[in-house]
């Protein structure tokens, strides 16, 4: 089982209540089913009781989370119970109890996995379909216009994130060693990306599966940051909502480190502090960036996400709010009436 490589999740989470308040699918739901600690108990209940794992309730219940490590991150002892939900996943695929919505999504995903590359140069971006749906990939290319720098793009599908917090393990390897063989064709030294789920699939993800990738990958925050680009005006006062993957997975320094590079006054967004009242944003308020595909699987809870990120805000209708997620700025730019830009539209507003 792969949930025997989370027994101290299992054990623990199941007895804690700590993390209850920043659990972002609780806090639209209000369903202790939704919170980390019930998965955890509903997790060991169906290792007391096998029968659970084919049971939809339960599987509907492990497919819900939004996959933020936000909790994970907060715990005074950091169990993972994000890596716990998505071990349960896979053992419900490898059982073959896979809700009929996620396969279909599964197979239209492994179907995507074509890529192309445009443009020549040592240097390649990753126009993922986020990125691309965004329209990020066409401020980078302004940004790098500005910069007098050239570059080629890579464009196309998935990946092996999406199918890996789907559950779906051995095709997420089979993606991303695909990936990885195609990257060492083009010749290519650096991969830049501006999706954060980019960024986890290539560095972590990649190294769990003992796939090598053979180009060094950024996201974005860190390579605009390494130009060193002129600041023409400061960014000035603005909210900026921390990405799950740069901040939760990966604990990046980049984005904060550009918006300080921009001259910007970060304003703290949200009502939570951290334990010695420094403002810390403990809140996940990126619409499910961790499950990156939730959008197709429950829409309604994405909706219920976008609306809870508005009310926290001090005014809607006016406050600057920067995302490092394309993915996130969607999410809220389909729901709310925030006013919502990615990091590298604030770098092309400065310059």
């Amino acid at each position: 089982m792969n949930i025997d490589t989370c027994l101290d999740a299992v054990k623990n989470c199941r007895f804690c209540f700590m993390c209850r308040h920043i659990s972002a699918i609780a806090n639209v739901t209000f369903a202790e089913a939704d919170t980390p600690r019930v998965r955890a108990v509903m997790i060991y209940g169906a290792m007391q009781h096998p029968e659970w794992w084919s049971n939809p309730e339960y599987i509907d219940m492990l497919y819900r989370s939004d996959l933020s490590r936000n909790c994970t991150r907060h715990c005074v002892n950091h169990y993972d119970e994000n890596a716990l939900n998505i071990a349960a996943r896979t053992d419900i695929v490898e059982k073959g109890f896979a809700p009929a919505a996620v396969k279909a999504l599964r197979d239209e995903l492994v179907a995507s996995e074509k890529w192309q590359v445009s443009g020549k140069g040592t240097l390649l971006y990753f126009v993922d379909p986020y990125t691309a749906e965004a329209k990020v990939d066409q401020v980078f290319a302004a940004i790098m216009k500005k910069a007098g720098k050239k570059y080629a793009t890579v464009q196309g599908g998935c990946i092996g994130r999406a199918l890996k917090v789907l559950g779906f393990a051995k095709d997420a390897k089979k993606a991303v060693e695909k990936f990885a063989a195609f990257l060492g064709k083009t010749g290519a030294k650096t991969l830049v990306v501006s999706n954060p789920a980019a960024y986890e699939l290539l560095t972590n993800d990649a190294a769990a599966f003992g796939v090598k990738i053979p180009v060094t990958v950024m996201h974005t925050s860190e390579y605009l940051l390494s130009l060193k680009l002129p600041v023409a005006k400061a960014a000035g006062k603005l909210f900026f909502l921390e990405s799950d993957y740069l901040r939760n997975y990966n604990e990046l320094p980049f984005p904060h480190e550009l918006l300080k590079y921009l001259k910007a006054k970060e304003q703290h967004f949200g009502a939570d502090r951290d334990w010695l009242g420094v403002p810390d944003q403990q809140e996940s308020f990126t619409c499910g960036e961790g499950a990156v595909v939730l959008p197709r699987l429950y829409p309604e809870l994405v909706k219920k996400l976008a609306a809870y990120v508005e009310q926290q805000a001090d005014n809607p209708s006016k406050d600057r709010i920067v995302v490092a997620s394309p993915y996130t700025k969607l999410c809220l730019s389909k729901y709310t009436s925030l006013q919502v830009e990615t990091l590298e539209e604030t770098v092309l507003k400065a310059l």
